[in-house]
């Protein structure tokens, strides 16, 4: 009895040590993919560069004429409206003189031939706008008083109060890009730089003027777009891709050497826009690929993925 204990156990015994010499699949070696970070890319552009600030400026009319009677008399008719624009020498009003109204039927019963009237037209001086009306028809007048005001046209124009500290970049001439609530980009000229300065704001006013086709109205604001300086043909990169330290002392970009390598590359920046940056140093080809997004935080040499590349 003894003998078979012995035997059945070493049977069991020999039984465990073969299943412990099968392969198992939870003690197979996993052997992990290579970590790569996904990024995008772009290229150097050979582009115009502009250095600029934007400002506001308020459309206005610098200059306004009155329209008055030229005797003394009731108004007979009334030509013209509230915002309408006018012509020089179109006819505004018509008056009819104090004389006139009082005898002039009578004269032309005594003498059909006379054809006394004492009608006046009265008309305007200048093109513009009617910006206020100040009687109607059948209103008395007197001589010289105002009928209505009408704004200058050529006067048009917008103010630019411009900082003391950029008079340097706007002369009078210089050309000017002017940007509508509506997203209209009129050209501009500096028509006038006033020769004084506000106290309290410290700046100066200037006066654009601007040539439309389209009715501008006043008190409308704009912005206006002073080119600080510009280079023609300037090798760039968008701002994204220029990496820096904390002093901002040093720059460089990652550039890819491969298609899953990318390494530093130290780079001499020169001017700044709000969106680019030019690269002086070194040289990069038009088919170099920088690194756009997921370049912060990469050490000198980075196994990167590509996701997708901006032309």
């Amino acid at each position: 009895m003894k003998k078979l204990h012995l035997i059945f156990g070493c049977l069991l015994l020999v039984l465990l040590s073969c299943k412990s010499k099968e392969p198992s699949s939870d003690d197979e070696e996993v052997v992990p993919e290579e970590v790569r970070t996904p990024v995008t890319v772009t290229f150097v552009e050979t582009t115009e560069l502009n250095d600029y600030v934007e400002l506001n400026a308020t459309s206005s009319f610098q200059q306004s004429n009155f329209i008055k009677a030229s005797a003394n008399g009731y108004l007979t008719s009334v030509n013209v409206r509230l915002g309408q624009i006018v012509h020089a020498g179109q006819p505004a009003f018509t008056l009819q003189t104090k004389e006139a109204h009082a005898l002039g039927n009578t004269i032309n019963k005594l003498d059909p031939s006379f054809h006394f009237s004492g009608i006046i037209n009265i008309r305007a001086s200048a093109s513009g706008y009617i910006q206020s009306l100040d009687h109607q028809v059948g209103d008395y007048v007197q001589d010289g008083e105002q009928l209505a005001v009408l704004s200058d046209a050529k006067s048009f124009g917008f103010i630019l109060n411009l900082p003391v500290e950029l008079r340097r970049y706007v002369n009078t001439g210089k050309n000017v890009q002017v940007a509508l609530p509506d997203g209209t980009h009129l050209n501009g000229v500096v028509s006038n730089i006033m020769p004084h300065v506000d106290s309290v704001s410290q700046t100066q006013n200037v006066l654009i003027k601007v040539a439309s086709s389209t009715t501008i109205p006043q008190n409308l604001i704009a912005k206006v777009r002073i080119v600080k300086s510009q280079k023609p043909n300037a090798m760039s990169l968008p701002k994204a891709a220029v990496l820096t330290d904390e002093s901002q002392t040093d720059f460089w970009v990652m550039k890819m050497i491969d298609s899953i390598t990318a390494v530093k590359v130290p780079i001499v920046k020169g001017m700044e826009t709000a969106d680019r940056v030019e690269v002086l140093r070194p040289q990069f080809s038009s088919n170099d690929k920088i690194l756009l997004t997921g370049n912060y935080g990469l050490p000198d040499t980075a196994k990167v993925k590509i996701t997708k590349g901006e032309e």
